[in-house]
C-alpha cells in the first residue's frame, strides 16, 4: 500500500484512512476472532476487560469506558502521569521507566480470568512492555494493537523484549513508522496520524463480535445504552451497580 502525497491534504488523509481501515479489514479478522473469543470468555466468566495505553494510546482505553453500546465489564487503566495533560514531556520519560507499568497495573488488582488489550503503536516502550509481561505473570490473557511495520524498524528497548513478543495476540493497525500518513515535503514531514482511529476500529470491532459471540452462547452482553435512550437510566444504573466495585472509574 502505497503512501499518500497529494497537495490536498484533508482528501489526502481520507483516502489513505480509508485504505488502511480496508486493509484491517482484509487482513486482520482472524486475530479479531481470536481476540473476541478471549473477550468473550473472560465475560462469560465473570471477568474484566482491561484497556491500556500511554500518552495519545491513553484515549484508546477510554474509548471503551462507560459509553453507549460498550461493555460494561471494560475498564481503562488510567494512570494521569502518563497521559498528556499534565506535561507532555514527563510522560514520555515516564513511559520509558522501569517500574512504572506493574505498578499501575496493580491498582487495578486483575486476575487470571481476565483480559488486558494493550494500546502501543510502535511496542516497544518500557512501561508497555513490562505490563504486558505482568499481566502474564498473573495469568492474563494479553492482547497488543501495535504498528508491526513501525515495531518492526525499531530496536528492542531495556525491556529486553517487544510487546508482540509477549501479547497472545496482535492486532495489527496497519500504520506506518512515524504514525502520520500524509507527507507534506521530501525533507520527511507529515501529517494526518492513524494510530488512534485504528485503534478504535479495531477494539470495537472486537468488542462488537465478543457481544455477538455471548448472544450466540445464550448469555446477555451487559452492554451500557445512551443516556437519552428509553430505559437507559434504570438499565445503566444496574450494570454500574454490578461493575462498581472491579471498575473505579464508574
Amino acid at each position: 500500500m502505497s503512501e499518500q502525497t497529494h497537495p490536498q491534504g484533508a482528501q489526502a488523509y481520507m483516502q489513505a484512512v480509508l485504505d488502511r481501515l480496508t486493509a484491517i479489514r482484509d487482513g486482520e479478522s482472524a486475530a479479531i476472532e481470536r481476540a473476541a473469543a478471549a473477550v468473550a470468555d473472560a465475560i462469560a466468566a465473570g471477568g474484566m476487560v482491561y484497556l491500556f495505553g500511554t500518552g495519545h494510546s491513553h484515549m484508546l482505553a477510554e474509548e471503551g469506558h462507560f459509553r453507549a453500546g460498550g461493555f460494561a465489564a471494560v475498564c481503562p487503566i488510567l494512570s494521569s502521569s502518563l497521559m498528556l495533560h499534565e506535561s507532555a514531556e514527563i510522560s514520555t520519560r515516564l513511559e520509558r521507566t522501569s517500574g512504572v507499568g506493574p505498578a499501575v497495573l496493580s491498582r487495578y488488582q486483575p486476575s487470571a480470568r481476565d483480559v488486558l488489550v494493550i494500546f502501543s503503536n510502535s511496542g516497544v516502550n518500557m512501561v508497555p512492555v513490562e505490563t504486558a509481561q505482568e499481566a502474564k505473570h498473573i495469568g492474563m490473557t494479553v492482547i497488543a494493537v501495535i504498528s508491526k511495520d513501525y515495531a518492526a524498524q525499531i530496536p528492542t528497548g531495556p525491556a529486553g523484549a517487544k510487546l508482540a513478543d509477549i501479547a497472545d495476540v496482535v492486532l495489527d493497525n496497519h500504520g506506518i513508522p512515524g504514525d502520520a500518513l500524509v507527507a507534506l515535503d521530501e525533507g520527511g514531514l507529515r501529517v494526518g496520524p492513524l494510530s488512534t482511529i485504528a485503534g478504535a476500529f479495531l477494539l470495537n470491532a472486537v468488542l462488537a463480535e465478543a457481544a455477538c459471540r455471548l448472544q450466540a452462547r445464550g448469555i446477555k452482553p451487559p452492554i451500557f445504552i445512551s443516556a437519552n435512550m428509553p430505559g437507559a437510566k434504570e438499565h445503566n444504573a444496574r450494570l454500574i451497580a454490578e461493575y462498581r466495585s472491579r471498575n473505579p472509574h464508574l
